[in-house]
């Protein structure tokens, strides 16, 4: 009598709770065991539907080598080619891609912190086994984080990437052989010093605009680190409301004359994790408000149309790498991550520590932001699961989703492959 009863009730609370129980059912995959990822460099992973039906993504191995992958969604398989050897042990050394109207594969890539930008063409489409020559962009020291975009009503590639000043800098090319000289696009003239350093996060309609969110620099260096927005269109730059900035030609751009998404003098330092568009181009930015470094909060601002709107989605606990109790941790600004699906960004994922661990999480909102609704992708985890992506192209009919998992101390020391997600039908 007493397990009926508390069967009832549990089918009672159920009822009332819609996600009561509930998991997304799933094929999970193994794409690879040996490989991590930062997260500012973007796409990390692309999805292509061409004669094959493949996610293709990028790793750096525990020994340091730059890897790509191609998981075949028909067959379950995944290919592992090797594109730099002795690339560094460092997650932030890992590159990003371009999809090419002919389904070939542009890899821009740099170490972290180290000499030179460099791009890479495949040799044929949708196949990662041949690549053409190394394409130096720029020869510059202490490059980081690559993010290239090509904008087809143009006809010309621009990248952007963190160059030796530590700030945001791009370079353009119509041809992705010969690049521009490089230029600084962000810089706040009252303090430009080596240190004030902005994190950028892009995302394109790839025909007109690039959409830009950045920081005032690290959140560890800046107690009052705030969230900003800029779109280039058609050789201008534009805040949210269609408010002219200035052309390209005037950068660098101070933080000053952008939109201020959200404000760290007064609400605390918060950090970036994605930027997408809506159906009406319109920019979604995901950040995480950081009021100490044990309570990491996740958030959402989306532009309506007349204003920004920013909603708190969650709590999601501290930061992930495995401190040992006497070390005091580097990184305590590191969360867990997020991800919005650029196909529908009503729809994230959420790397949110769960009873101990980090556990992957779908979040939805039925009203463009304004209320959120979960279920969980991983549980019961006895691993780290970090750092969620939804690979660009992706056309976002059953839920797919990327992440790091196993152990992480810091971004030199890991062991970590890469998981997929993607639901049966």
């Amino acid at each position: 009598m007493i397990g009926l009863n508390g069967g009832l009730l549990r089918r009672g609370i159920a009822s009332l709770l819609p996600n009561f129980g509930a998991r997304i059912e799933s094929d999970e995959k193994i794409m690879t065991r040996d490989g991590a990822w930062c997260w500012f460099q973007d796409p990390r992973a692309v999805y292509v539907s061409g004669k094959r039906t493949r996610t293709y993504a990028q790793w750096v191995t525990q020994d340091g080598r730059l890897q790509i992958g191609a998981y075949d969604h028909k067959t379950g398989e995944t290919e592992i080619h090797t594109l730099e050897n002795e690339w560094g042990r460092d997650d932030h050394n890992v590159g990003a891609f371009i999809v090419l109207p002919d389904r070939r594969l542009f890899i821009f890539y740099a170490r972290h912190e180290g000499k030179g930008i460099f791009c890479r063409a495949s040799a044929g489409a949708e196949d990662i086994s041949e690549w053409e020559d190394v394409v130096t962009i720029s020869t510059e020291g202490r490059i980081s984080y690559a993010h290239p975009v090509y904008l087809s009503e143009e006809k010309k590639f621009y990248v952007f990437w963190r160059a030796r000043n530590w700030k945001p800098a791009f370079a353009t090319s119509t041809d992705g052989k010969l690049w521009s000289d490089a230029a600084t696009f962000i810089q706040d003239g009252e303090r430009a010093g080596i240190d004030i350093r902005p994190y950028t996060k892009i995302a394109s309609d790839d025909r007109t605009t690039i959409h830009f969110a950045f920081t005032d620099g690290h959140p560890r260096n800046e107690s009052r680190n705030s969230v900003y927005y800029v779109r280039y269109e058609r050789g201008n730059l534009f805040k949210a409301d269609g408010n002219l900035i200035g052309m390209m030609n005037d950068t660098p751009i101070p933080h000053r004359k952008s939109d201020m998404i959200y404000n760290g003098a007064t609400q605390g330092r918060a950090w970036i994790w994605d930027i997408a568009l809506d159906d009406n181009g319109f920019p979604v930015i995901a950040y995480t408000r950081l009021p100490d470094e044990t309570n990491h909060r996740y958030c959402y601002a989306r532009w309506t149309g007349e204003t920004w709107l920013n909603k708190e989605i969650t709590p999601g606990g501290r930061w992930f790498p495995q401190t040992s109790f006497w070390e005091k941790e580097r990184e305590p600004h590191y969360s867990g991550g997020m991800a919005l699906d650029h196909s529908n960004p009503s729809l994230l994922y959420i790397s949110r520590q769960v009873k101990g661990t980090f556990e992957i999480e779908q979040w939805e909102s039925p009203d463009k932001g304004k209320t959120w609704r979960s279920l969980p992708v991983t549980g019961r985890s006895r691993h780290l699961n970090i750092r969620p992506v939804v690979p660009r192209g992706y056309d976002g009919e059953i839920p797919h989703v990327l992440w790091m998992f196993g152990d992480y101390r810091h971004y030199t020391n890991y062991k970590t492959g890469i998981k997929l997600l993607h639901r049966r039908k």
